[in-house]
């Protein structure tokens, strides 16, 4: 899977996510309007929007991993094919922030 799928795979979650939260806070609206009699039926429907919302980010937890995982590895192969050239950009960084950090204090 490429970074464009993975990123076009996030984002529909992520839109999935907020859909399922604009429900739960519609049923819940709906719930207080209308009183006892519908209660129990919003709770349903609540608890079934909220289970699945669950599993949603379940589902956004496990590709945020799967990519984390994949970058470390990628930078992991990076380094050990280039390993003279992950010391100099480290050390370059290491410059930077040492700049960076005496110029503010």
């Amino acid at each position: 899977m490429d970074t464009s799928t993975t990123t076009e795979s996030v984002d529909g979650l992520a839109q999935n996510l907020r859909q399922k939260v604009d429900d739960a806070e519609r049923l819940l609206k709906q719930a207080a309007a209308a009183g006892d009699r519908t209660l129990d039926e919003s709770r349903g429907r609540l608890e079934s929007q909220l289970r699945r919302l669950r599993e949603d980010l379940d589902d956004l937890q496990d590709a945020t991993l799967r990519g984390a995982r994949r970058a470390l590895r990628n930078a992991d192969n990076v380094v050990h094919d280039h390993p003279y050239g992950a010391m100099g950009v480290g050390a370059a960084i290491g410059l930077l922030i040492g700049l960076l950090v005496t110029r503010r204090w």
